[in-house]
Parts: structure tokens; C-alpha cells; sequence
């Protein structure tokens, strides 16, 4: 009896350690390929459309950075942009010297296809405007040569409503992103769509 009880195990033990068959394999793998097929496009568009909201996150606390500077050495402090189609320095000029950023002087710079844009380009302008408050005039910053000043309290000076852009010209279709500098020197970062639709992010 024990001989064959142990033929027995021995025989169940190897049917149990034969793996998988190729048809088994194949129709995982096709399942795999299948789902990844449908999740890719998304995860590319949401991971594009996180770098277009870190770009404008980036140009947000460069101009905190530069407030703090103005209030912190109570004297006025320029945060200065200065770029191109591919590519964008923006920093807090605590030194005076506007020919570009120096060192010790913080700075973000916006390259590849995330990029500031001039307002011309961007729709749904006047719905932004009513977005952020009633009667509000916003003042576009240029994207190439433009400047925020802050006085040594921290507001703007002159005190308006100013605002950049930053878009991803590789994909249009993601829309963008407006940061908005109010005269107290608090910032608010929106998302648009292509139909000029905004929302307040943070």
C-alpha cells in the first residue's frame, strides 16, 4: 500500500509542476498588450497635462520667491522674463541688472515644447477676467521681455491684475494654464481649454 501511495503523490506532484501552456501564455499576454493599448493615450495625456500645470507652478513660485526678496530687504524687487519660442528664464532680480539672471539670484527656467505664450494666442481671455473677479482688467506680461515689480510691502506696483500664459505648443489640444498675479501680490493659477472654459486651480 505504501508503494502505491507513493507512485500516487509522485504522479499528482508532477501534473501539478507542468506550468503554463503556450495558449495560456499567450492569452495573457494579449490581455496585457490589449490594456496597455487603452491605457497609454490617457496616461501620455494626463502625465503632458501635468507638466503643462508644473510649468505654470514653476513661474508661480519664482514670483513668490521675488516677493519674499521685496518684503524680506524692504526695498522693490523686479522678477524679469526673459526668452524665447523655446525657452524662458524668468527670476527675482535682487541685484538691479536686467541683462539676465546672475548667480545666487533664484531663477526657473521653461524649456522644450511647456512655454510661456503670448495672450494673443490663448481664448476665452474675457472669461478669465470674470473668472477671478467682477470689472477686472487683466494686463498680459510678455513672454519674452516682460516684468512683475514688487514694492517692499509685497504688492504690485503699478497695482493691476497681471497675467502670463504657458501652453505646450507640441499639443495644443491640452489647453492652458494662466497665472494671475492680483495687486496684494497673492498669485491664482487657472486651467483653460481650447473653447476658452477656465478653472481656478489653486
Amino acid at each position: 500500500m505504501s508503494k502505491n501511495s507513493t507512485q500516487k503523490s509522485t504522479v499528482h506532484r508532477h501534473g501539478s509542476d507542468r506550468g503554463f501552456s503556450m495558449i495560456e501564455l499567450l492569452v495573457v499576454l494579449f490581455i496585457i498588450i490589449a490594456t496597455s493599448a487603452i491605457a497609454l493615450p490617457n496616461f501620455i495625456k494626463m502625465f503632458r497635462a501635468s507638466q503643462l500645470t508644473n510649468g505654470a507652478t514653476q513661474v508661480a513660485d519664482i514670483l513668490k520667491q521675488t516677493r519674499f526678496q521685496a518684503i524680506r530687504r524692504n526695498t522693490p524687487v523686479v522678477c524679469r522674463i526673459a526668452g524665447s519660442s523655446t525657452s524662458t528664464t524668468i527670476w527675482a532680480d535682487v541685484d538691479g541688472n536686467p541683462t539676465g539672471a546672475d548667480p545666487g539670484e533664484q531663477q526657473t527656467v521653461l524649456s522644450g515644447a511647456v512655454n510661456l505664450v503670448a495672450a494673443g494666442n490663448v481664448p476665452g481671455t474675457g472669461a478669465l477676467a470674470a473668472g477671478v473677479g467682477t470689472n477686472v482688467v487683466l494686463v498680459p506680461v510678455s513672454p519674452t521681455n516682460g516684468t512683475y515689480t514688487f514694492d517692499q510691502r509685497g504688492a504690485v506696483n503699478p497695482a493691476s491684475v497681471y497675467v502670463s500664459y504657458v501652453t505646450n505648443s507640441a499639443l495644443p489640444a491640452l489647453g492652458y494654464r494662466a497665472i494671475v498675479l492680483l495687486p496684494s501680490g497673492s498669485i491664482q493659477i487657472w486651467t483653460g481649454d481650447t473653447a476658452g472654459n477656465w478653472q481656478l486651480l489653486e
